[in-house]
């Protein structure tokens, strides 16, 4: 029988922090400290040599297959005689709450646009697909928000579909993270870009509304390459406290947040309600349904103390 481990290195090539940053082939550093501060999530240690070592490598990586593509489709449109507009290259990052998707998603973003070959790059996050908290409340959700079920996944594969095709405006819906919400009155507008990152809990899940026709596309289809940011479960539960901790003078803090009940307890009453949080909600979640979806990636970036990159795994 083959074990998880040699199955996890027949799948993939491994790469230690000096290894992966040596292929960075002197890709210039377009990003500065100040860049950095405005890019990097909460209680996230992000530096430019972060940066230097893991995202630059990478975004030579993505830029290299994405101009493939591009080339590929230029060959096919000439064959068939084709003008219409050339779909985007999607991109999708995956992982646990508290991991740093958002920093992930954003820093790759910044350093995409600066690539001539796709100059305009998109950022979506499927925090705005989730169910209305009303329609949450309605269907007894409010415990598995995150979970698969709360997911509106018709609305993002249509979505994700229109955006493939080339449409020329598609609207996604955006989140509150103060309200804890759909914004009812205020969308993001995607018009057509070279390539369209898509962040989320559930990007690399498959088979998400069980009330839908196998028949139904998955998520997964639309995509052309994915992430996985990944931990050690103990590193993450203490990086979601860490998080909850600092969010009380800051996102709680807000008196419109739907957290404000929160922002005047002290350190320990805090933690007991962050661990509680976890262990119900967000462990159960990242085991069930983030965690089995992995190995579905094309790249792993692997994390350990102080959120530093110490490995990246590539798929061969």
């Amino acid at each position: 029988m083959i074990s998880a481990q040699s199955a996890h290195q027949a799948l993939y090539m491994a790469f230690g922090r000096d290894q992966w940053s040596d292929l960075r082939n002197s890709v210039p550093l377009t990003l500065n400290e100040a860049d950095l501060d405005n890019l990097k999530g909460i209680n996230e240690r992000l530096s430019l040599a972060e940066v230097t070592d893991i995202y630059l490598p990478l975004s030579r990586l993505l830029n290299l297959i994405v101009k493939s593509k591009q080339q590929r489709s230029e060959v096919l449109d000439k064959f068939l005689v084709n003008d219409a507009p050339k779909p985007p290259y999607i991109i999708s990052i995956a992982g646990s709450v508290a991991v740093g998707k958002s920093t992930t998603a954003r820093i790759l973003q910044a350093l995409l646009r600066h690539w001539p070959e796709h100059p305009k790059v998109e950022l979506v996050t499927t925090d705005g697909f989730l169910h209305p908290l009303e329609a949450l409340k309605e269907r007894g959700l409010m415990q598995r928000k995150g979970f698969p079920e709360s997911y509106d996944m018709k609305m993002l594969v249509d979505f994700i579909s229109d955006v493939k095709s080339g449409e020329p405006e598609v609207h996604a819906p955006l989140y509150s993270h103060v309200t804890y919400d759909r914004i009812t009155d205020k969308t993001q507008k995607i018009n057509q870009p070279d390539i369209l990152i898509l962040e989320g809990l559930n990007v690399l899940q498959t088979g998400l509304d069980a009330q839908s026709s196998t028949n139904r596309p998955f998520l997964s289809d639309f995509v052309d390459f994915s992430i996985f940011v990944d931990a050690d479960y103990n590193l993450l539960k203490q990086w979601y406290i860490e998080r909850f901790l600092q969010f009380r003078s800051v996102a709680f803090a807000d008196d419109n947040s739907y957290f404000h009940h929160y922002a005047e307890l002290n350190d320990a009453a805090a933690t007991d309600i962050a661990e509680n949080i976890w262990d119900s909600i967000n462990g159960p979640n990242l085991m069930e349904n983030i965690l089995p979806t992995r190995e579905r990636a094309n790249l792993i970036l692997r994390k350990g103390r102080d959120h530093l990159m110490n490995q990246v795994l590539l798929r061969k």
